[in-house]
């Protein structure tokens, strides 16, 4: 089951990702959701795949790109799923349960380096390894190229492995790891600075080799914490997101066994302790009464009643199809199957709403250029788009 959470804001990098947003009502926290508004789920891609876990699609490339957990990238042209992968690397992926190839980025200057990174668990320990690969033509990745940019250990427990890459509106690449695996974080990850694992990791690939740390890390002078990490106290954050326009991070955090949670703080701020293993979600960790001091909770959690077993964090939509959900983050969860959304204002989660919407294995959300959503599900992807 996948259990799936710089001060330099206005350089090109987020000019870039505004770009991308389309649409000049697509920029601002949004409103509320009009009256009457309904979803659906439009079919997108629903056969030709083993298990599809992430979608994306790099800027002004008319390809949509999904990564199949086994270990290849596949591309949709036209509306058509092509038979040929993107990238296989799948002799090199221990793949199963939550471990396989779980997240590719292109770099924000693909268009002319035909930089993309991609995060996959390895043969034959399941660590994690952070590569990046070059494509040498239109139409395919080289997998001779492979770059490695960064290992992690990883062969104790074959669970919260983390699994996103992206880059955030600073041009930096960001790299979101679990705990390490087992129940309770039992090798102490998330509250140890010194731990990559239980982290959101920080890294400057456009300088250094494989690469420079950013000056503005917490930890960037090598005191006090590993200098790659940028936040802390994270169980498995496999799935967050950047909301360029408002300089917002959001990440879904999967909980233990009682709570799921959503985490909304200024992109710019580093050092954030989001609370596991002290904390679960806003509450304390097997335990009646804990320390919360220093300690950064949730705007967001939710029980796990009705089926609820661990959520998958989407995206603010930022499109321009639907102008009614604008401003509004979309999220699921693996086992209860619902599409959700609230829209973040002075601190609270406000405006929140169930969309009626029941599938199957929620595995993950995506966006293409456009700012349109999609979710991939155990049924297949399906594009997010309003109700005739």
């Amino acid at each position: 089951m996948m259990l799936i959470s710089k001060p330099l804001w206005w350089s090109s990098a987020i000019a870039l990702l505004l770009v991308s947003c389309k649409g000049g009502d697509a920029v601002g926290p949004g409103g509320p959701i009009p009256p009457g508004l309904r979803l659906a789920l439009d079919p997108f891609v629903t056969v030709g795949l083993s298990a599809p876990v992430f979608l994306t699609q790099p800027l002004n490339d008319g390809r949509i790109f999904i990564v199949d957990q086994p270990g290849r990238i596949r591309v949709v042209r036209d509306g058509a799923l092509q038979t040929a992968p993107f990238l296989d690397i799948s002799s090199r992926v221990l793949y199963g349960g939550e471990r396989g190839l779980l997240s590719v980025v292109f770099h924000p200057q693909y268009a002319t380096n035909h930089f993309l990174y991609v995060y996959f668990t390895s043969q034959p320990s399941g660590d994690i390894r952070i590569e990046r690969f070059t494509a040498t033509s239109a139409e395919v990745a080289d997998p001779a190229t492979s770059k490695l940019i960064l290992t992690v250990a990883h062969s104790q427990q074959n669970n919260h492995n983390g699994g996103l890459l992206t880059f955030g509106p600073d041009g930096m690449l960001y790299a979101g790891l679990g705990d390490g695996g087992g129940g309770g974080d039992p090798f102490q990850n998330g509250q140890n600075p010194n731990a990559l694992l239980g982290s959101l990791l920080r890294l400057d690939v456009d300088h250094g080799d494989p690469y420079a740390i950013p000056p503005s890390n917490p930890f960037a002078s090598g005191s006090g914490g590993a200098r790659e990490v940028w936040a802390k106290g994270l169980r498995n954050p496999w799935r967050y997101a950047f909301d360029a326009p408002t300089g917002l991070l959001y990440i879904a955090d999967v909980g233990q066994g009682l709570h799921e949670e959503v985490d909304v703080q200024s992109a710019a701020t580093a050092g954030l302790n989001y609370g596991w293993n002290i904390m679960e979600g806003s509450s304390c960790y097997n335990a009646t009464t804990c320390a919360r001091t220093g300690l950064t909770l949730p705007v967001l959690d939710y029980t796990h009643t009705n089926g609820a077993c661990s959520i998958t964090g989407g995206y603010v939509y930022r499109g321009s199809a639907i102008p009614g959900i604008v401003g509004h983050y979309f999220y699921s969860d693996y086992c209860a199957g619902f599409l959700r959304s609230f829209r973040y204002s002075n601190g609270s989660a406000v405006d929140q709403t169930d969309w009626g919407l029941a599938m199957s294995s929620v595995t993950s959300f995506g966006i293409d250029g456009a700012g349109e959503l999609y979710i991939l599900t155990g049924g297949g992807i399906f594009k997010i788009v309003q109700a005739s």
